[in-house]
């Protein structure tokens, strides 16, 4: 169930994750400004059905809401976050014993559901003296029958093909696809990117992320969503675009159709992004 941006609940192997969670209004370091949300949260924060961890991509705002995080460690949950995270949330007063930090490629089983820490293209901080004090990363989440992957914030990197060649195939891909810029393009994966992404991770199903939540990039808000489905036809790949606290099954997703407005919007052509120091095979 896609919440909006990267705030995501994924069910598999009988147990639930929180994904990226964010509630505050403003994605930013105060309460009362910053880029503010087009729209509220579809899910109460009191209602979140049981969830067995709060997985963390990394530290930039708009991922790690501090206020988010002080009410769910309130109501006793564990978190799971890149090196380093941790420490903003032992700060924020979540006790260190609920609290594991994972590097690339390492792992931690919860009830039989494997969650691996895996590499992206990124930066960290949330201020002007802690750039790249702390990790980011993407996310493997592995159950017998069931995989789900989660790009995180990223660029385009090799590391995607070992990616799906060690973890994968995906039944389902939740990719980075908005707020993107040609001056971010070894940050951010772009539309046209996040489809071959999820092809070299072996997905199955792909669900853009990271969009339509925050005005965050100069690009409309639709227009992620609009690329992503030019490029998703062209690749042959498989596309859901639910609307925010849309329940969806991997196995039956729903017929691909728009629910947001006509915006003007540029094509890949008119606004290419591709990733700096890439062989030509990605």
């Amino acid at each position: 169930t896609w919440l909006g941006h990267s705030t995501s609940i994924v069910e598999l192997g009988g147990i639930r994750l929180l994904i990226d969670p964010v509630w505050s209004k403003y994605s930013g370091p105060s309460n009362w400004y910053g880029p503010g949300r087009f729209h509220a949260p579809p899910l109460p924060l009191s209602e979140l059905p049981e969830i067995a961890a709060v997985v963390i991509s990394h530290d930039h705002y708009d991922h790690l809401d501090t206020k988010t995080i002080k009410a769910l460690s309130d109501s006793g949950h564990s978190f799971i976050t890149p090196l380093g995270v941790g420490s903003h949330l032992r700060y924020w007063g979540v006790p260190a014993d609920r609290i594991t930090e994972l590097d690339w490629w390492q792992e931690v089983t919860l009830s039989g559901v494997r969650l691996v820490c895996t590499p992206a293209r990124h930066f960290s901080g949330r201020s002007l003296w802690d750039r790249n004090a702390t990790l980011w990363a993407g996310w493997a989440m592995i159950a017998p029958d069931k995989r789900v992957f989660f790009s995180g914030d990223t660029g385009m990197h090799p590391a995607f093909r070992e990616i799906g060649e060690r973890l994968g195939p995906f039944d389902l891909t939740l990719i980075e696809t908005g707020a993107y810029n040609v001056s971010w393009r070894d940050v951010h994966l772009g539309p046209e990117q996040a489809v071959r992404a999820h092809q070299l991770v072996g997905g199955k199903l792909m669900i853009p992320v990271h969009w339509g939540t925050f005005d965050l990039a100069l690009h409309s808000w639709t227009e992620p969503a609009e690329r992503v489905m030019v490029a998703a036809e062209k690749a042959g790949v498989a596309l859901a675009i639910p609307q925010p606290g849309q329940p969806l099954e991997p196995s039956a997703p729903p017929p691909l159709k728009k629910w947001w407005p006509d915006m003007n919007w540029e094509s890949a052509s008119e606004a290419p992004v591709r990733s700096s120091a890439l062989p030509d095979d990605l």
